[in-house]
């Protein structure tokens, strides 16, 4: 395993009111570093995240993005010799902040035009168009099932008190598998919200749990296009986020039957609320007003 950093410690001048606050003190940011993603020995991506669980991460994106179906396409993954000299020591000093991912099927290489470099803000990767989704997607979303809304709001809630990185920094993201009882499966931090996807579906993956018929993806952020896509590749047939939902987040989970939710907190009251843009016929609306 590589190195983990996910918050380093700074120190800080603080001002309140204009003013000089109690002079220099001490404050946690989140670590944000590159991630060169190597596939068969050639440079396929490049993104901003913040050290730890790598290998979910690469799994989810090529998952993502179509490249893998399956915890067997892929043989190998490991860190590269990617190296940095150690000040006054001269010895090499391994960054982890690359990964080669050997594949096990015939081999795949990264596709002609497109631009996979993506920041810590954005993970659309150069996917143009929800056709292009459409074209990848192995997976019809389930139509079977309902949940309490109140299933959903206490997830929320749980996920706020699983994230550890979160409470230090105040600088990531997270995301999280939820099941039908609404236990938090698994949970992911990142400076990038695609990113904290990319981990929890690469979890799955590797789990041999896709696709995710009987879960919802649950994340801190707002729903943008790139995170409905993921969910829907991964056959996630809700979405919930904290914070609003992009217009075309809107548009895929209605085309692909996704149910997609937005503002999704519990007031200081204890009241909880929601929106839903997308298909509600999976809230058991009944048992919430029971």
């Amino acid at each position: 395993m590589g190195r983990v950093t996910e918050a380093t410690r700074i120190r800080t001048v603080r001002v309140r009111e204009g003013r000089l606050y109690a002079g220099r003190r001490g404050d946690h940011v989140a670590v944000e570093e590159p991630l060169d993603i190597r596939l068969n020995g050639q440079q396929l991506s490049l993104t901003m995240r913040t050290p730890g669980h790598d290998v979910e991460l690469i799994h989810g994106f090529l998952h993502g993005e179509g490249l893998i179906a399956h915890r067997e396409d892929i043989r190998e993954a490991r860190y590269c010799d990617g190296a940095v000299i150690d000040d006054g020591t001269g010895f090499a000093q391994n960054t982890y902040n690359v990964m080669d991912f050997t594949t096990s099927r015939p081999q795949l290489l990264p596709l002609a035009g497109r631009n996979f470099s993506a920041g810590s803000a954005c993970g659309v990767c150069g996917a143009e168009s929800i056709d292009a989704v459409r074209k990848r997607s192995r997976f019809v979303l389930e139509h079977d099932w309902q949940v309490d809304p109140r299933t959903i709001l206490a997830a929320a809630r749980g996920l706020d008190r699983q994230q550890a990185v979160f409470a230090r920094t105040g600088g990531v993201h997270a995301a999280a598998l939820v099941d039908l009882t609404g236990e938090l499966l698994v949970v992911r931090e990142d400076v990038g919200r695609h990113n904290a996807v990319d981990k929890v579906i690469g979890w799955a993956l590797l789990e041999d749990r896709l696709p995710l018929r009987d879960c919802f993806l649950l994340v801190s952020s707002r729903a943008s296009f790139e995170i409905a896509q993921k969910a829907c590749m991964a056959g996630i047939p809700l979405l919930a986020c904290v914070s609003a939902a992009s217009s075309l987040a809107v548009e895929t989970a209605e085309e692909f039957g996704q149910t997609l939710i937005g503002f999704t907190r519990t007031a200081e009251d204890g009241d909880g609320r929601m929106n839903v843009y997308t298909h509600p016929e999976r809230l058991d609306l009944a048992a919430a007003e029971g």
